[in-house]
């Protein structure tokens, strides 16, 4: 599937060697995706400070196109599997963070990642390199994520032999249509995209639009830590407007953005995440329009007479028949 999919994209895609084969946990076969009309989505709730716990089906409200669904189905999602995927960016606008965000996404991947998840490792710059498929293994993701590096260095465990841009080329867009469509799109429950970049697209063939679509369609969440290194930025021609595409990227999926002005600040901003898959609820609904016709449907969760912020995504895609 990843294979034709870069065919259509001619882009660079590196795929993994023998070793990074994909191992899957002894419940894989309960994981299966299955075909359901019930709309799923996956909420986090906070106030200014913190996930709010505690809530019932009862505290929410869900509208779709602004008409209001009964919720059928609800769960609070602290121990359901997770499919996680790390999305690192090795373009140069990253070589003073790479290698601390390395050191804590695999703190991270250790306290998140149990033997009922799954993760898998990607990196980006001006072409797309899978470093370690679904696995549950801590040390061959480790290992992945040890071995990414700058476009232009020393070369990973397999440098990219199709770069579709120039010296210092990001591509996002590319990477995280890739990792919906291709890595997500047929697993189930709980699916989170964490990127790691400053946002900045300067060579992907698919466009925002298109990378979101898949994401829709893969009921994924995308959270991004920013780390921004505005030095690098400083004196160039071209302004930078990054952050806005990581922040499209989450509201419209449920996720977050997290600012990372300070590199020591990353740890933090990692538990941040952590802390917020723990305190996931899952909201389920018929949807009350039967039409199968593909279109986008717009979703709006909120807490009924509470003033708490909700992260969920945005609409999803009817299916077709």
């Amino acid at each position: 599937m990843i294979a034709s999919a870069l065919a259509a994209l001619g882009a660079g895609f590196v795929f993994p060697p023998a070793w990074l084969a994909q191992e899957v946990p002894p419940d894989k076969e309960e994981r299966l995706r299955v075909t359901t009309e019930v709309v799923n989505i996956y909420a986090v709730v906070r106030d200014k400070k913190k996930p709010v716990l505690g809530l019932n089906r009862e505290d929410f409200e869900v509208t779709e196109d602004g008409r209001p669904q009964e919720i059928r189905y609800f769960s609070r999602e602290t121990d359901t599997p997770l499919t996680l995927g790390i999305l690192i960016d090795t373009s140069r606008s990253q070589e003073r963070v790479l290698g601390v965000e390395q050191q804590e996404a695999k703190v991270f991947l250790e306290q998140v990642i149990t033997k009922r998840d799954l993760a898998f490792v990607l990196r980006f710059d001006v072409d797309v390199e899978l470093m370690q498929d679904l696995t549950a293994n801590h040390r061959l993701l480790a290992r992945a994520i040890d071995s990414t590096v700058i476009h232009g260095g020393a070369g990973g465990i397999m440098p990219g032999p199709f770069p579709t841009g120039g010296s210092g080329g990001t591509n996002l867009h590319d990477a995280v249509y890739l990792a919906a469509r291709e890595l997500l799109k047929n697993e189930v429950g709980r699916k989170v995209v964490i990127v790691l970049s400053d946002g900045e697209d300067t060579g992907s063939r698919m466009k925002l639009s298109e990378a979101l679509e898949a994401a829709h369609k893969s009921d994924v969440v995308i959270y991004a830590l920013a780390v921004i290194d505005r030095e690098f930025y400083y004196g160039r021609t071209a302004g930078f407007s990054g952050d806005a595409i990581l922040r499209r990227y989450a509201d419209q999926t449920g996720g977050r953005v997290i600012e990372v002005d300070r590199i020591k600040d990353t740890a933090a901003a990692f538990r941040e995440i952590a802390e917020e898959l723990r305190a996931q609820y899952s909201l389920g609904y018929v949807s009350s329009n039967p039409l199968r016709d593909g279109s986008f449907r717009k979703v709006r969760v909120k807490v009924k007479g509470k003033d708490y912020k909700v992260f969920a995504r945005r609409g999803y895609y009817a299916p077709t028949d």
